[in-house]
């Protein structure tokens, strides 16, 4: 099978590498990936073959800031594989502060046939957990 067309990686730019940091470690782990490069200005982690990558932004590029409305890149959404797995998740995300989103229409804010979880990662990138239908 070919894997022509699969995302081989994307790449983000971050506004706190050390903050970035800290929150992809707990959470990338969390869904399978692994630690796979590290540099002083950045680092990655893969799932099978894509990758997701974190770099420092330039001081010069700081402003203005990234904002999921803007034109660019609105959200990631991961698969999670059951609807416990996403129930533990919630739980563990408020347990460690981490800003939930639509948190009062959970699971269903994405509809009533979609069940998801949605985060704000440090730099206000929104995140979706997508479980399969109850």
């Amino acid at each position: 099978m070919s894997n022509q067309g699969q995302l081989h990686h994307v790449e983000f730019y971050v506004n706190d590498l050390t903050v970035t940091r800290s929150f992809y470690d707990w959470l990338l782990p969390q869904l399978g990936y692994q630690l796979f490069q590290q540099w002083e200005h950045g680092f990655s982690y893969r799932l099978g073959d894509t990758y997701l990558v974190y770099v420092q932004v330039e001081d010069q590029y700081r402003h203005p800031s990234y904002h999921r409305k803007h034109s660019g890149v609105n959200h990631l959404a991961f698969h999670v594989d059951s609807f416990a797995y996403l129930q533990q998740l919630r739980d563990d995300i408020k347990k460690k502060g981490i800003p939930l989103l639509y948190d009062d229409r959970f699971p269903h804010a994405g509809g009533p046939h979609h069940v998801a979880l949605y985060i704000e990662d440090p730099d206000r990138m929104k995140l979706e957990f997508v479980a399969p239908s109850l």
